[in-house]
């Protein structure tokens, strides 16, 4: 049986629209976890100010630990950031994504996602990513 074209081009324009509608929530999930480790960190660190080096070793011990439950993604280098993104942005973000928006709860939709991401960055438009619907959720493959 032959199809026709005009069927075979609306068929294959979901694609393309489905991979960056995939990569735009992993990218919001991925904000929000790191934004989350970072907030637990920090907590952490408030429980025993007295030591100075008491924030290294939690993230060392930290990036050891995820290192080796889930493999490659989670160095002391990562873990780091991941702290730091939440001090300078919890002034912007708060405890919750959802007290700065007038939104019944944080996650119920990817469009609800990503009006407040765009909300947060003051971008329409969210990064383009490269089309692919492959997703390795145990190995990230690129260091944050």
């Amino acid at each position: 049986m032959k199809i026709t074209p005009e069927f075979f081009d609306g068929i294959r324009e979901l694609i393309p629209g489905a991979r960056a509608t995939v990569a735009r929530g992993m990218d919001l999930v991925q904000v929000h976890t790191n934004f989350e480790i970072g907030r637990r960190i920090a907590q952490e660190e408030q429980r025993d100010k007295g030591r100075a080096a008491f924030g290294d070793e939690i993230i060392k011990a930290l990036a050891d630990r995820l290192t080796g439950e889930f493999g490659k993604g989670f160095p002391f280098s990562n873990i780091k950031w991941m702290r730091l993104f939440y001090l300078r942005s919890q002034h912007r973000i708060g405890q919750t994504l959802s007290g700065q928006f007038d939104v019944p709860s944080i996650g119920q939709t990817l469009t609800d996602q990503l009006a407040i991401l765009q909300a947060l960055t003051g971008k329409s438009e969210p990064p383009q990513r490269p089309s692919t619907m492959s997703a390795n959720y145990a190995k990230p493959t690129r260091d944050f």
